[in-house]
């Protein structure tokens, strides 16, 4: 504990001293979850694409580079799928498909490239339903194997037990990654349930079958790692660039249960929901961890600033960022000596401080565009003012992709030739565009010289911007950087 009273005392200096530089590099995601959401089914397809390039349209303002979209919230499809129903959250009634007919995934493809973002979709792998009430269309799958699927807590599950359900997901995750062009696939806490106290799940009868004399608890755990694995191989077979990353509940284990656990006292995502997290980016299964610190920094269960310090030495050489709830966030006070009415600033300190800690995602991504407590005017003003590159993965590839030709200027518009593409991590397949006023130093380094990050092969010029130094670098499909091309004007 007093590594962390020494923490936030220097992080005070820091908030006193004022504002530093924005990194460069920085995941700043945000969630935007449909279950249970009325904001789409109660649109057509035109609304629908408005409201969503307008929710697009705020997070870029705010800064965000990330975009992690909900597609599979209830083993159904926010696309068109052979697999699944279409989503109940989209037209109004599950395995109904939205009149007339669109892609919302291909659109959010599309609508986060032109806007410089990456867009990881995000699937929930077990949950069937979400309501004892809900029925479920005639071509889902639960028709066709009954015996697959456990009731718990008047839910619905794919049991996880059951080998030809982890094959199921797979195919469903082979699916989407084969017929996208998807920069992340993503997972967020829920493996096994939540529990229900003094409810056990009931899968003794896939436990008898393949237990194998293991413990119960250890048999579980073995699952969700089988389905983990698998789904790591079908991406690094079939598009390797597509990074995999999983959000679990903020406390791996409390330090009473396990020496190596956290100084809280919570749920335990090893104990509760069977995820044995660590071993995920041990095995180098993940490609980034994203737990949900969603609790104020002095919360006495669940203390952020303990968690924070907690995960940061737990990223066995993969990608850690954090999950910060926008109310909690904006709605606490600051720890002494802060005087801070909320604790945006130092959360974001906690981050930015830590070499081991590589940025944030902000849920519900929804409550960023509301501007809940001022939380986006505080991104766009401040804390994510200039635009950053997401994070590399040199796990994946650390060779940097071919830099652009003919760099050009006509009509106020920059235009550049792209590097061929091979079909592989290293493709040059978006771009970084910078500029130096008249007589600075040319400094990639410098965050607020960054313009854009484009997917297309021009940017266009500003009329307070006609004179000076533009560079142009091209960037791989895991975000490393090529060596800039410049025009002087």
């Amino acid at each position: 504990m007093k590594r962390l009273i020494i923490s936030s005392f220097l992080l005070a200096l820091v908030f006193l001293a004022g504002k530093a530089e924005n990194p460069k590099r920085e995941f700043r995601g945000a969630w935007l979850h449909t279950v249970s959401q009325m904001h789409y089914s109660h649109r057509d397809a035109d609304g629908n694409k408005a409201y969503l390039r307008g929710q697009l349209d705020k997070l870029q303002r705010a800064g965000c580079n990330a975009i992690l979209w909900q597609v599979r919230p209830s083993a159904d499809a926010f696309y068109p799928s052979k697999l699944e129903p279409w989503s109940r959250f989209l037209s109004g009634k599950a395995g109904v498909a939205p009149n007339p007919v669109w892609d919302p995934l291909q659109f959010m493809i599309d609508e986060c490239h032109a806007r410089g973002m990456e867009l990881h979709a995000w699937l929930n792998p077990y949950r069937v339903t979400t309501s004892k009430s809900e029925v479920l269309p005639d071509n889902h799958i639960y028709y066709k194997h009954p015996e697959r699927f456990l009731r718990y807590d008047d839910k619905m599950y794919f049991d996880p037990g059951l080998p030809e359900n982890r094959q199921f997901i797979e195919k469903v995750i082979t699916d989407i990654i084969t017929r996208y062009d998807l920069d992340g696939i993503h997972f967020d806490d829920y493996f096994y349930p939540y529990p229900k106290s003094g409810v056990e799940f009931p899968d003794s009868a896939s436990y008898a079958k393949y237990g194998n004399g293991m413990n119960r608890g250890d048999w579980r755990r073995h699952n969700v790692d089988l389905l983990i694995e698998e789904i790591h191989k079908i991406i690094s077979k079939k598009k390797p660039w597509v990074v995999f990353g999983i959000s679990p509940f903020g406390i791996w284990r409390n330090k009473k249960s396990d020496p190596r656990g956290s100084d809280t006292n919570g749920l335990q995502n090893y104990d509760a929901l069977y995820a044995d997290v660590l071993l995920w980016t041990e095995k180098g299964w993940v490609d980034y961890m994203l737990p949900q610190l969603y609790w104020e920094l002095d919360h006495k269960a669940a203390s952020t600033l303990i968690l924070a310090d907690w995960w940061s030495r737990y990223t066995n050489g993969r990608r850690m960022y954090y999950g910060q709830d926008v109310g909690r966030t904006m709605k606490a006070r600051d720890i002494a000596p802060s005087t801070d009415k909320n604790q945006l600033a130092h959360k974001i300190r906690l981050t930015r401080e830590n070499p081991n800690v590589h940025g944030n995602c902000w849920w519900p991504g929804y409550s960023v565009t509301e501007n809940v407590g001022g939380i986006a005017d505080s991104l766009a003003t401040n804390f994510q003012s200039t635009i950053a590159l997401v994070p590399t993965y040199p796990w994946i590839s650390n060779k940097k992709p071919a830099k652009v030709t003919n760099l050009a200027v006509a009509d106020n518009t920059l235009t550049w030739k792209a590097p061929k593409q091979k079909k592989k991590a290293f493709d040059a397949v978006k771009w970084v565009v910078y500029y130096f006023p008249k007589g600075t130093k040319v400094n990639l380094d410098n965050s607020s010289a960054i313009q854009c990050i484009t997917w297309k092969p021009s940017a266009e010029i500003p009329a307070d911007k006609l004179e000076g130094t533009w560079v142009v670098t091209s960037l791989s499909r895991v975000n490393e950087e090529s060596d800039p091309v410049m025009i002087e004007l």
